[in-house]
């Protein structure tokens, strides 16, 4: 008797993956915005600008088809200095600049979005800090990465000597005086010896 098989279930093509990513909450709709022009370096700078044209980018133009966007990525030496910065220029002729150096994509987005989000941005955000959750996916690792550092920073102030507690030789004298006291636990092979 022949052997039944399962039927073959194929993994998630690449195409429903992008999808998913460019249909994820919120929807990032900016309303008066008629054009978006992004500076920064091309590589090894820049790590939150270059995130945030890889991550959020795609999910701004899905949402947004009829926005001009422009990413000017320059090629830098280690000498240059190079501002990264959206330039957002609105419907009415006004023109905003987001700095976008030493931040995260997450937090780049959110300043974008509180400028151009419109009232469904302001009734979201106030609704997810309402219950407590992030606003943007991925804003879970910003938020731990910002805790470890001020951990961080925390525990180094804690180690900092104060004023000179003595010179290396009282040091040096205080163990030896430890080290030879009488009344100190044998361990080691000196434990097993009389």
């Amino acid at each position: 008797m022949p052997r039944r098989r399962g039927k073959f279930i194929p993994p998630p093509s690449e195409l429903s993956r992008v999808l998913e990513h460019l249909n994820t909450g919120p929807r990032l709709a900016l309303n008066g915005l008629r054009r978006i022009s992004l500076t920064l370096a091309a590589r090894n700078d820049h790590m939150g600008a270059r995130h945030f044209v890889k991550e959020e980018l795609p999910r701004i133009r899905w949402a947004n088809p009829l926005l001009d966007i422009e990413v000017n990525k320059v090629q830098k030496k280690r000498e240059d200095v190079l501002k990264p910065e959206a330039q957002l220029e609105f419907q009415d002729g006004t023109k905003s600049t987001i700095d976008m150096s030493n931040k995260w994509s997450t937090t780049i987005a959110k300043e974008l979005m509180d400028l151009a989000g419109g009232d469904p941005w302001k009734a979201y955000k106030a609704a997810t800090l309402a219950a407590g959750q992030p606003l943007l996916p991925g804003e879970e690792k910003e938020r731990l990465a910002s805790l470890a550092k001020s951990r961080k920073t925390n525990n180094a102030s804690k180690n900092q000597p104060q004023s000179q507690q003595g010179s290396n030789e009282e040091l040096e004298a205080k163990v030896r005086e430890m080290l030879n006291a009488p009344d100190r636990p044998k361990t080691g092979a000196r434990a097993m010896l009389p």
